[in-house]
């Protein structure tokens, strides 16, 4: 999955390698996060032309980070 965001105000494109969202909701769920869920997002950077952008990825921030991971989850 692809989608179009921005690294420090720079044009980029996300790549979502992994995605699990999991929870069950049973009262038999061996512990919390098997009840209440949890969810496991990973990406890749690419500049727009769709090359790897290894410097571009440096540049995130943990607001960044957390922006991203809720856009893939809301395009999800």
């Amino acid at each position: 999955m692809e989608i179009q965001s921005h690294i420090q105000g720079i044009p980029c494109i996300i790549v979502a390698r992994v995605c699990i969202n999991r929870g069950s909701y049973s009262r038999d769920a061996a512990s919390d996060w098997d009840y209440y869920g949890y969810e496991e997002i990973d990406f890749e950077v690419l500049d727009r032309k769709g090359y790897n952008a290894p410097w571009l990825q440096r540049k995130l921030t943990s607001e960044d980070v957390t922006r991203i991971e809720s856009e893939i989850a809301k395009y999800l």
